[in-house]
């Protein structure tokens, strides 16, 4: 169901099983992610079962150690599930050659990273041009200048990374990642390298995305007001989803995952004195 209200309310229930459906952007079917054999193994995802209608926005958390990591890299083709199905934008990705997932990535998905990933040689024009120019499609001028001006930068194509405040670099990583219309766009703590009052502007371009534009977001974040600009929060927790909450305030999603964290402490504390 798409999560169209603008109301505030908990949702207790973990995320409902998915069902294949074209209306999804992304699909999660039993996906298990296991490092390493034998005793030694580490199950960094447990069995996550999940289902996102698109034009939604989706933040993820949890305390350090849960799975988040591992959750974007294997919902984004980055990685691949020890087991289970991953569908994008109703496509099955779990069997793709890396060569398949390299031109679904270009293509279909857009990235954001803490970090920008910009290419200081580049102009902002280019680096948000750079996705066509790697999936081998005609560099759309019009369209890098559409989404400038959509993130605030119209008068920025020329200028390089370096003369733009770090703020402005995330922008630009935004109207990259927005540039080829894709069917997800994935943000790995899009706001960790910026102030509180920076950060609120690139989470309103995420938003905006979504209500305007018909995007799909889904955010990794350990920062309950970035959450707070979702339509639903997803708790982590071992490698499962251990609780969820709708359109919840920075203080409502602060205190679940205060609540989610000492559990999972006292759980993993009980688990040492019975070993």
């Amino acid at each position: 169901m798409r999560l169209r209200s603008r109301k505030r309310h908990a949702a207790d229930a973990r995320p409902e099983a998915p069902a294949t459906d074209p209306g999804l952007a992304v699909e999660l079917r039993d996906v298990r992610r296991r490092y390493g054999r034998g005793s030694g193994a580490v199950h960094a995802l447990a069995g996550i079962d999940l289902a996102l209608p698109r034009s939604t926005f989706t933040a993820v958390m949890g305390p350090s150690g849960s799975g988040k990591s591992t959750f974007l890299q294997c919902a984004a083709g980055l990685d691949r599930p020890t087991t289970g199905s991953v569908r994008l934008g109703g496509t099955e990705i779990t069997g793709m050659s890396e060569t398949e997932l390299t031109e679904l990535r270009r293509g279909r998905l857009g990235f954001v990273f803490q970090a920008f990933n910009l290419l200081p040689s580049l102009t902002v024009e280019q680096n948000v041009l750079l996705p066509m120019r790697l999936a081998g499609r005609r560099q759309d001028h019009h369209r890098a200048a559409e989404v400038l001006a959509r993130v605030g930068l119209a008068d920025k194509a020329r200028r390089r990374p370096a003369e733009l405040s770090g703020g402005q670099q995330q922008r630009v990583a935004v109207a990259r990642a927005l540039v080829t219309s894709p069917d997800v766009i994935f943000a790995d703590e899009p706001t960790g390298a910026l102030d509180t009052g920076t950060a609120a502007e690139v989470l309103g371009l995420l938003r905006h995305a979504v209500d305007r534009m018909g995007a799909t977001v889904v955010m990794v974040t350990h920062d309950p007001a970035a959450a707070a600009w979702a339509d639903r929060v997803l708790f982590l927790a071992d490698g499962a989803f251990a609780d969820q909450l709708e359109r919840g305030s920075a203080q409502q999603i602060a205190a679940r995952m205060t609540a989610l964290t000492a559990r999972t402490a006292f759980a993993g504390a009980m688990a040492g004195a019975a070993a």
